[in-house]
């Protein structure tokens, strides 16, 4: 470990100071300069010496710069999870993944270990970095994901008509595709509908519906002639070349069979031809561990097999599902999609409020509300942390029975 820098001063000092004895006149400096956060006095000293709304070794100053905010090697290595609030706040790597506690995304999908610090509307609208990662605001995934930011969402008519970018996408107001419908923007985007020959041949979804040029009622079924004639002259993707090329002959962002055009087409060779691929849509295929249709998604992973109309197939990917409060809080990737637990939005936006209340612990229902939750003396949502311990108790702004500091506020 090296010298402190005051330390080195000091005995420099002194030696200088003995040498032209003059001792008495050395000034030795015991305490941090307000102003930096960057050596192993001001990192303990429990102050936020840079006024940057971080102290010690939440600061990424004293992580870099100082030598008590590092990672901590055992002798002994250790292999465990590293996924509790224990083995997130160790400075040790405890997964052996290169990355140690706040540094690792496991700990981060903890907000009780206060890793990230922009998570309110407060601090998600203050013009701050506050958690110091390199993204202010509604630009920081904290607020874009904060279960109870407000701020950050552009689709009301009051973030639609405030002059703010406020889910940090880089569309304002009426020019984001987020406020279509709001009364604020009337019914268009960026001032534009689609019902002229211009905007009906422009590759743009002027009105943000979802839906570009001929691809829009508003264009099809236009009572403009003209309109009318642009869009039935048209590349179309309804012969068996078209329905076979690989192409997205129509522009309509559907390619061959994906095409309800060919797929529904009333062309027996194309019908055929589409019958003919490979699909996942039989028990075999949704059991087998392979992408047979090549979209990407593999078995219970893909629409066809966990939405599919045989009751065996979808029996099956229920079972193996992450869709229970149990497998919601059993710290395992049950439906091995990559995702464990609140992480998996199967669990966090389950159509079921029982099973969405194993990812919050206030979350009330039609026997309890949300105060009466948060002060019940339970785990409710298994994570080890109760009523106002709990982080999402402590800023849930329905919740009034947990009063003095906030969690990472303390």
């Amino acid at each position: 470990m090296s010298t402190r820098p005051s330390t080195r001063w000091a005995a420099a000092c002194l030696l200088g100071g003995f040498a032209a004895g003059l001792s008495s006149a050395c000034y030795v400096v015991t305490t941090p300069v307000y102003g930096w956060e960057q050596d192993d006095i001001s990192c303990t000293d429990y102050i936020d010496n840079d006024a940057d709304g971080l102290v010690d070794c939440a600061d990424p100053d004293c992580l870099i710069l100082s030598n008590l905010c590092g990672e901590d090697v055992p002798e002994i290595p250790v292999d465990e999870t590293e996924d509790n609030l224990a083995a997130c706040t160790d400075k040790i790597d405890n997964d052996n993944d290169g990355q140690f506690d706040c540094g690792d995304r496991e700990c981060r999908d903890i907000p009780e270990t206060c890793c990230l610090r922009e998570f309110d509307d407060a601090s998600c609208s203050d013009g701050i970095d506050n958690d110091g990662n390199g993204f202010a605001d509604c630009a920081d995934f904290g607020c874009r994901g904060g279960m109870f930011v407000t701020v950050c969402s552009e689709d009301s008519n009051t973030t639609c008509d405030d002059g703010e970018d406020n889910d940090g996408d880089g569309d304002v107001d009426c020019d984001d595709s987020g406020c279509v419908g709001t009364n604020a923007c009337a019914g268009q985007v960026g001032g534009e509908m689609e019902n002229t020959l211009e905007a009906c041949s422009d590759g743009v979804d002027n009105d943000g519906n979802g839906f570009t040029d001929c691809a829009d009622f508003s264009c099809s079924m236009s009572e403009d002639p003209e309109i009318l004639e642009y869009c039935a002259n048209l590349p179309s993707e309804d012969t068996l070349e078209t329905c076979s090329n690989g192409v997205d002959d129509d522009g309509n962002g559907f390619t061959d069979c994906d095409d309800f055009s060919c797929s529904q087409s009333e062309d027996q060779a194309i019908l055929d031809y589409c019958a003919s691929l490979p699909d996942e849509t039989s028990f075999e295929e949704c059991t087998d561990g392979v992408d047979n249709d090549g979209n990407g998604f593999t078995d219970c992973n893909d629409f066809s097999c966990s939405q599919s109309d045989d009751q065996e197939i979808f029996d099956y990917c229920f079972e193996i599902g992450e869709n229970t409060f149990e497998k919601c809080s059993d710290h395992l990737d049950n439906d091995g999609n990559g995702f464990v637990d609140c992480a998996d939005f199967s669990c966090s936006q389950a159509d079921d409020i029982a099973v969405r209340q194993a990812c919050q612990e206030s979350l009330g229902d039609a026997e309890a509300t949300d105060d009466e939750r948060c002060s019940d003396g339970l785990d409710n949502d298994a994570d080890g942390f109760v009523d106002c311990d709990d982080w999402d108790c402590s800023y849930n702004p329905n919740v009034t029975v947990c009063d003095g500091p906030k969690l990472c506020e303390i």
